[in-house]
């Protein structure tokens, strides 16, 4: 089967910033979360799968096509952080345009998203909070029964009962194994819930882009005194980056259950994606 996203050696400059050989996959059948800190490239890059700028070099595949390609983009359920909808347009006004710009439109499933996420369709634009705004742009994007969803901070101005209902929809979308959604989001206890693959950008580069089984289920922050950390063998013990602090040493460590049989007394903790963010982005390497 193919997969849903192929960057390669993504390049593309702008004053004071620039993405860096961004190259990740995405295979169909699975969630990738896309963190970073602000300013670190996740933005651009979405916008460079989508063929929203243009890059200076690298390739970019998908669904297996360029999203030059109409019959692509058609495929694509897209949500950034805010609804891109004149302000004064009542929802109901809104549904009647739909048709016009997405062939598969299917105007009862999006009646069935408005009823679900309580939107009353004669609501203006301009008169929907945030979040209001937030979930309306994910009721358009699932209602052209899109193949893949990108989407940019979906989550955020919800509520944590309604981000549980939108994570919730998210799941059900992909129960269709063929589908693939590209989760970018600063609230990283959503990516934690359901993402399968974790991609990090920093500073326009891709630092790791991997399984979260592999990364969440193995990795582990081993605390002890900045003597104690003097003890252990970086290489032998798989130690990946550190942060000082004034009560001792925070370590991320590859492997926990190894470091754990090594060293029975070592206090070791599971690892979250803000921890693995904290660690490349402030910390240190070993």
């Amino acid at each position: 089967m193919q997969n849903a996203i192929e960057v390669h050696s993504l390049c593309k400059s702008y004053e004071g910033f620039s993405l860096k050989d961004v190259s990740f996959t995405l295979p169909r059948g699975a969630i990738m979360g896309f963190v970073g800190e602000n300013g670190a490239g996740k933005t651009t890059t979405i916008k460079a799968v989508l063929g929203l700028v243009r890059k200076d070099s690298g390739e970019i595949r998908v669904l297996g096509n360029s999203t030059e390609d109409t019959a692509v983009r058609a495929k694509i359920g897209v949500v950034f952080d805010d609804l891109h909808l004149h302000k004064t347009l009542r929802i109901r006004q809104a549904a009647k345009i739909f048709p016009h710009l997405y062939e598969d439109w299917d105007a009862e499933l999006f009646a069935d998203y408005l009823n679900r996420f309580g939107l009353d369709e004669e609501k203006k634009v301009k008169d929907l909070s945030r979040g209001m705004r937030m979930k309306l742009s994910i009721a358009v994007a699932l209602s052209h029964h899109p193949e893949l969803l990108i989407l940019d901070e979906p989550t955020a101005g919800l509520d944590p009962v309604v981000r549980d209902e939108v994570l919730e929809i998210f799941q059900d979308f992909m129960q269709d194994e063929t589908h693939a959604i590209l989760f970018s989001s600063h609230i990283t206890s959503d990516i934690d819930k359901i993402a399968d693959y974790l991609t990090f950008i920093h500073d326009g580069r891709i630092l790791f882009s991997v399984s979260t089984d592999e990364l969440l289920g193995e990795a582990g922050i081993l605390k002890c005194t900045a003597e104690e950390a003097k003890a252990f063998d970086a290489e032998r013990d798989g130690l990946l980056r550190i942060r000082k602090n004034q009560f001792g040493c925070e370590i991320l460590v590859k492997n926990k259950e190894q470091l754990r049989m090594r060293y029975p007394d070592a206090v070791i903790d599971p690892v979250t994606t803000e921890a693995l963010m904290l660690f490349y982005a402030r910390g240190d390497k070993v």
